[in-house]
């Protein structure tokens, strides 16, 4: 199985891809979408849904794991993440491949064993279980792969129900 996780945000938006074979994790790549404040909306939300649509084309994921949004203090944020989920959501329905999503505590919990863990110890984790030289830089593109690892790894039931 090859999952395509999603870190949403409209000026950030990291992406990772992992391949499961075998019980085995390995990255495929990694990185992040970065727009500029200065842009509007709409062109910010169109380069992710390129990107993601690119990379859909490129590797031919069998899902796209996305994380489910926080709502913290700021709703303007919450709004924001929102936007980009749903580039994100319709670039991969495009092109027919499914979608899941998992909150930000369920993810920490299946790749660091801690629900509440920091930014760090998800980098430290998703280095361990890919196999890295160095922790996924940026911050976003370590927790894409995170929910793709979560993805990967969660019982064929329990990603129907995501």
């Amino acid at each position: 199985m090859k999952v395509l996780g999603i870190d949403p945000g409209t000026a950030a938006c990291g992406y990772g891809i992992v391949h499961e074979s075998g019980g085995r994790l390995r990255a495929t790549c990694h990185g992040w979408w970065q727009t500029s404040p200065r842009d509007r909306l709409e062109v910010r939300l169109l380069t992710i849904f390129t990107g993601v649509q690119e990379l859909i084309a490129e590797h031919a994921p069998d899902a796209v794991a996305l994380e489910e949004s926080f709502v913290g203090a700021d709703a303007r944020i919450a709004l924001s993440v929102g936007q980009a989920r749903g580039a994100v959501l319709v670039a991969a329905s495009s092109v027919g491949v499914a979608c899941a999503e998992y909150a930000p505590a369920r993810v920490k919990q299946a790749v660091c064993g801690y629900g509440r863990a920091d930014k760090q110890q998800v980098g430290k984790m998703v280095k361990a279980i890919l196999s890295l030289d160095e922790v996924p830089s940026p911050n976003h593109a370590a927790d894409a792969l995170a929910v793709a690892i979560c993805h990967a790894m969660a019982p064929p039931l329990m990603r129907l129900t995501a």
